[in-house]
């Protein structure tokens, strides 16, 4: 049987119970081919997007990981644990809260724009060497480094007051790096009252819906049929946040052979400083950096036409 080779972004609707690798290592028994990378870990409980690179396509996971990334999530008031979330040990618990969604509201407008996080121990940072998860097992606790990362959005999708342990549902739009169990327990702190994170999806990572997104049953079922090459983004438009910029068609050889291009070339100009994509009339050639001191642009991914 012939293999096909796949190229492109193939968006995946992580299911529970997997780890990203998981994911990764089923694709690539799905599809038969090696060359698959992950766009960002996802822990084996939280579900939604994870965008794969497929092919090629695995150049470009560096630029897929910077963007935005968008999650829906519950916290529990009156209980912490030392994982942060309900997988862990309970370490605290407190009853008859008596927190109103009003307050509710008021903490969450106070962690929009750019905040400061510790990550978890139960995370897979390094230090000296070890994964912080790996030292948590054992018992560990390290000082970690308090991290910038921005809350672009934060909106209140429901408030259940009732019960035990009342439930905050949110939607996060963040930047990368952005622990969502951390900042679960950190709107229990700004409530004055422990917190943990109780269920976690992604929505929406490196420009792709969950909409967008197909199971693992049914890109074996694609694969089967022959249908998956119509499911995949092209390599382009996943970095589609990055200007699309042209040249003549007598240029097109010296940028598939890395060397630079004047800027004079160049269709519309360039902004100095950033990455573009840069097209033939017809083709993708890669991703090229506009430097003011050469007056030109420069390859940085060069995609050589198969």
């Amino acid at each position: 049987m012939k293999l096909t080779s796949y190229e492109g972004i193939l968006a995946v609707n992580k299911p529970a119970g997997f780890t990203s690798h998981d994911v990764v290592a089923k694709t690539r028994g799905i599809l038969k081919m090696k060359r698959i990378g992950h766009t960002g870990t996802l822990d084996p409980a939280v579900t939604g997007v994870l965008p794969l690179c497929l092919g090629r396509a695995t150049r470009m996971v560096e630029y897929l990981q910077e963007l935005p990334k968008q999650y829906e999530a519950t916290l529990l008031l009156g209980i912490a644990t030392d994982t942060e979330d309900m997988s862990g040990t309970v370490i605290e618990r407190k009853a008859g809260l008596c927190v109103s969604e009003q307050e509710v509201r008021a903490v969450l407008e106070q962690f929009i724009g750019t905040i400061s996080q510790v990550p978890p121990m139960y995370s897979a940072l390094k230090q000296d060497g070890k994964r912080l998860y790996e030292l948590a097992r054992e018992g560990k606790v390290v000082e970690r480094k308090a991290r910038e990362v921005t809350i672009e959005e934060l909106e209140l999708l429901s408030y259940q007051p009732e019960g035990e342990h009342p439930s905050v549902s949110f939607r996060v739009l963040c930047s990368k790096g952005t622990y969502i169990r951390t900042l679960c327990v950190d709107i229990g702190r700004a409530l004055g009252v422990p917190a943990a994170m109780a269920e976690l999806k992604r929505t929406f990572s490196a420009g792709i819906h969950e909409a967008q997104c197909l199971t693992l049953e049914e890109i074996a079922a694609h694969a089967e049929q022959g249908t998956l090459e119509a499911h995949l983004i092209p390599v382009d438009q996943a970095v589609s946040h990055m200007p699309a910029h042209r040249i003549p068609e007598s240029h097109v050889k010296q940028a598939l052979q890395g060397q630079k291009i004047s800027s004079g070339l160049v269709e519309p100009p360039v902004t100095w400083g950033e990455n573009i994509r840069l097209y033939s009339s017809e083709k993708f050639l890669g991703i090229f950096r506009s430097e003011e001191t050469t007056r030109s642009i420069i390859p940085v991914k060069v995609f050589l036409p198969e």
